[in-house]
Formats: C-alpha cells, structure tokens, sequence
C-alpha cells in the first residue's frame, strides 16, 4: 500500500493523471471515502487522462456513464444502489469483467461483486478544504509491483 497527501487540486489532478498511465484493458478500480472527500474529482482527473475529451460528470442516478478513450472507460457511482440486486439489474457483470476500464466510486457498498484483482483508493479530508490524504493498495502481486514502479515514477 501507498499513502500520499496532496495539497490542492492541481496536485490531486497530477496524481490522476499519473496513475492513469498504470491502467490498461480490464483494470478495476475502486474509490472509497467520506461525501465529499474527492472521489469524483479524482475519477474525473483519471478519465481524462485516459484520452476521454467529453465532459465527465457523476454518475450518481445512472449508476454508470460509458466513456471512450484509450480504453473503453466505464465510471459507476453505487452510491445510490439500495440492494445488491439493483447491480445484477443493470448487468454490472458486463462493466466489471470486460476489457475496459472500471472506476466504482463507493466500492465498499458492492465489496463481494468486485474482480478478485483490483485497485483500492481510499480518499480522506486533510487538515484543510483542498487537502487530501489518498491511499491505494492492489489485491495482487501484480498490482503492488504496479503501484510501486509508479510511486516510485510519482514521487520523482
């Protein structure tokens, strides 16, 4: 697991953008953290650098948005799925497991329907409005020597 702190937006983007260039065909990430702790903002900042020139909103009532980039994006927000049931509605099995790109804004309200290898950020309010504390760890071997090698790029 990493753990870093950025400062403001800008720095948010550039992490973005920077662990954008680790994604590829069938990545999953997962977000996680309080209203309001970035979860969003940071998918936004990964979209776009994933080559989506559309605007990005939240998919708060859709549940998903489909982007085309690089890679096929596909960008659920589950916040308001009141049953599990709701994701085998929509098909998620179609997002999760495809060869695009997955980000799930409040990841943990669906734990048991995620790819048993994925990305986990957790995003938490720093000491000031703009401040963020941003954690990501990978469920495989793979995906920690894939966050080292960017942390390491990152930080450089």
């Amino acid at each position: 697991m990493i753990s870093l702190i950025c400062h403001n937006e800008a720095e948010t983007t550039a992490f973005g953008h920077a662990f954008a260039k680790i994604l590829g065909p069938g990545d999953f990430v997962g977000l996680d953290g309080d209203l309001g702790a970035g979860k969003t903002f940071l998918s936004k900042a990964i979209i776009h650098a994933l080559g989506v020139d559309d605007y990005v909103t939240s998919p708060s009532y859709t549940i998903v948005n489909e982007y085309q980039g690089l890679y096929k994006v596909n960008h659920f927000d589950v916040y308001r799925i009141d049953d599990i049931d709701e994701m085998y509605e929509i098909g998620y099995e179609e997002y999760f497991f495809s060869d695009g790109i997955c980000l799930v804004e409040w990841s943990k309200m669906v734990e048991e329907l995620l790819p048993d290898e994925h990305f986990k950020i957790s995003l938490k309010m720093g000491e000031d409005f703009n401040t963020r504390v941003i954690e990501i760890q990978g469920s495989s071997k793979r995906l920690e020597d894939k966050l080292e090698a960017f942390y390491e790029d990152f930080r450089h």
